[in-house]
């Protein structure tokens, strides 16, 4: 039975720079000698591509360095499961932190490296008045314990001032490491959206480009809320999304095209099935009733520019659309009039489609109308929900017809880098949610689940990621999204425990909130709370909706082992070496999750519980992982034990190898620890650990 100690590679938070080491040992590795990288030897192998001029293009500032090495530093915390604070936490897969989300996102890495779709952050906008997290090198973990006043100490948190001396440098330094640490867990076709002002736009602009590429760089758009009177030059009354992908060749590759529903194209498919199913079959009825809900439809509404999709076929509503080859050219062959068995005359820049077998394919496909008779041309059919066929033929559409014109024949646009709506849309519906304005600045959650649903339309099981979640809006928009489409989409929340202050005016309505609810005067208090009135208020406005409104709360926390002295050579040694190292307090099932998180596995896999022997021992992820961390495991006790493990273990049937895990002080001597392993690697269970 091997037991996992301090330098078990299983018992450690990821170690990136291990990581990078094996990338550079695949790519060269004549550099690599005894895991170590000969910088001589690598530059020769990169020729030309070295750079060691002392002046070169980028942004510098005075504590990049060290910004960098946090990001490399292995978190020496734990996530202490909070099931009191959760909703539905048995069936959940979401996840809300509590914590620092430096510290957070390092102990994310084993289990969520790769997996994350979309990442969305509203970070602070460094205005003067925002709190911006000081790192500490030396330890973190202590450090945020005392900045949230969980631990003894005269530091406070203040605001990020420009009298500082550090202002745009403070900001940098707190965004680096962490921009750093989520790329990582970013899927290969995974992309960032920002949220941030004039403040810090062009600083932003420049480490999105350092951190992901500038080559990855999609779009930055501007959200114009509303003019602002009291300005005394210019009203700066918009804000920024900042969007960059990990790999936009990855997007290329797979043919990603990103498109959204045309405002008012859902209430017309919707009003289309309601005809459908009165007149069934009766197209011309249908036809006729979809035409006169145009007709009264009030001024104004979005359904009523798109009127033009009054026929009706079995794909549902459309329009005519020329079937010209596009810019002139075209192809000229005989298309015969289905009715006058004469050729139709020829659109003067040709067919659309070069080959006569495409134009029958689509003819009998019914994408194509004729006229009443040959002496013109047909014309194509654009349907208000294109069907694949008709997406296909129009993959090479060319840039005239990619106008704004042009992106009208589809119920399906692509977005403008610019848009307009009022910020107090967002402040009225949390106000309504919440009973208070307990939230100066909600993200609005429409706009949103608008822009999550653009960029992973094709993932309804996408896992999102916020860890600066402030009011939660992150959560509630993917909630909404899987109410609307009967989505899986996920998320992880992180938010720091920042203590509300009632004496200052902008946090007293929203510490009197908390002291209303009875719960401790911080931020992530807040954002809990919202989250769950929003999952209440998604399933009053969907009742039909069964999908998953919960969320598991998680706080960050020292590790569970009591004493902790980090060194250079072991700065995150994971469990307990014997029971006595628990920190006094911790339960069984802190230590279990703390042991999820170092194997790199989901905080939300099934765990389920069984009583073997008289002791307790658990299944994680239907039988990947078998956990027992009782004492008291004697020479009597061990074959009963594992025996009905074993027989678990055939219940369950995982498709991977399972590992059983044990606290190797709760065996009562080596010759009980002995024959555990030998039972079970007689029954094929051959990966078995102590703790």
């Amino acid at each position: 039975m091997k037991k996992l100690d301090a330098e078990s590679p299983e018992t450690k938070s990821a170690d990136t720079v291990s990581g990078n080491v094996e990338v550079l040992k695949s790519l060269f590795p004549d550099a690599v000698t005894e895991g170590k990288i000969d910088f001589e030897v690598l530059k020769q192998l990169l020729g030309g591509a070295v750079d060691e001029r002392e002046e070169k293009y980028g942004l510098n500032w005075h504590g990049k360095r060290r910004a960098r090495q946090i990001a490399l530093t292995p978190s020496t915390g734990t996530l202490l499961p909070c099931p009191e604070e959760s909703v539905d936490w048995d069936t959940t897969h979401n996840l809300m932190i509590e914590g620092d989300n430096l510290e957070v996102l390092k102990l994310l890495q084993k289990s969520y490296a790769g997996k994350v779709k979309m990442i969305y952050i509203d970070p602070p906008y460094n205005t003067g008045k925002d709190f911006v997290y000081p790192d500490d090198f030396r330890n973190n973990i202590k450090n945020y314990l005392e900045l949230t006043a969980q631990m003894e100490s005269d530091r406070k948190i203040s605001s990020n001032t420009e009298a500082s001396g550090r202002f745009h440098t403070d900001w940098l330094n707190m965004m680096l490491p962490r921009l750093r640490l989520a790329r990582s867990l970013l899927r290969e076709d995974g992309v960032i959206a920002v949220s941030i002002d004039d403040a810090e736009i062009a600083n932003l602009r420049n480490v999105l480009s350092e951190v992901f590429g500038i080559e990855n760089f999609i779009a930055n758009i501007t959200w114009e809320k509303g003019r602002k009177n009291d300005a005394k030059l210019f009203s700066a009354g918009h804000e920024y999304l900042v969007i960059f992908a990990k790999s936009l060749l990855s997007l290329r590759e797979a043919g990603v095209v990103w498109r959204e529903e045309k405002p008012g194209a859902r209430e017309i498919w919707e009003k289309y099935l309601e005809l459908r199913a009165q007149y069934q079959t009766d197209e011309r009825a249908i036809e006729r009733g979809l035409q006169q809900w145009y007709s009264d439809l009030p001024k104004g509404h979005p359904s009523k520019k798109w009127s033009r999709y009054k026929r009706v076929d079995r794909n549902g509503p459309w329009r005519d659309r020329d079937i010209s080859w596009p810019g002139g050219g075209g192809p000229k062959y005989e298309v015969i009039h289905p009715i006058t068995k004469l050729p139709c005359a020829i659109p003067e820049a040709g067919w659309r489609y070069a080959q006569p077998e495409e134009m029958q394919r689509q003819i009998k496909l019914g994408l194509v109308e004729f006229r009443d008779d040959h002496t013109e041309p047909p014309f194509r059919k654009a349907h208000i929900r294109p069907i694949p066929d008709e997406l296909e033929n129009d993959s090479e559409v060319d840039a005239d017809e990619s106008s704004d014109e042009g992106s009208e024949e589809f119920a399906n646009q692509v977005r403008s880098t610019y848009f307009y709506k009022q910020s107090q849309v967002s402040v009225k519906e949390m106000r309504a949610l919440m009973g208070e304005k307990v939230f100066n600045n909600p993200k609005d959650c429409e706009e949103l689940a608008r822009l999550f649903d653009y960029c992973t339309s094709a993932d309804r099981d996408a896992l999102f990621l916020d860890f600066f979640a402030g009011s939660g809006t992150s959560g509630e928009a993917a909630w909404r999204l899987n109410a609307r489409d009967a989505g899986q989409r996920r998320w992880i929340m992180v938010q720091l425990p920042e203590p509300l202050d009632p004496t200052k005016k902008e946090q007293k309505l929203a510490a009197k909130f908390c002291g209303s609810i009875q719960k401790p005067l911080t931020i992530a208090e807040l954002t809990k709370e919202r989250l769950r009135r929003a999952g209440a208020k998604v399933k009053a406005d969907s009742p039909l909706f069964v999908g998953d409104i919960g969320f598991r709360v998680f706080r960050l926390a020292p590790s569970n082992i009591r004493a902790w002295e980090p060194d250079a050579a072991d700065l995150e040694d994971s469990l307990l070496k014997n029971a006595e190292h628990l920190v006094q307090g911790r339960k069984e099932q802190d230590v279990l999750y703390e042991l999820l998180l170092k194997l790199g596995l989901d905080l939300c896999v099934p765990i389920e519980t069984k009583t073997m022997a008289g002791k307790t021992v658990h299944s994680i992820g239907g039988g990947a992982l078998i956990v027992c961390l009782a004492d008291g495991l004697t020479k009597g006790v061990v074959e009963e034990l594992a025996n009905g493990i074993v027989d678990w273990r055939k219940a369950l049937a995982p498709a991977v190898d399972t590992r059983v895990v044990f606290k190797d002080t709760g065996f009562a001597d080596d010759i009980a620890k002995t024959n555990m392993a030998a039972i079970l690697n007689q029954a094929g269970i051959a990966d078995v650990r102590s703790l």
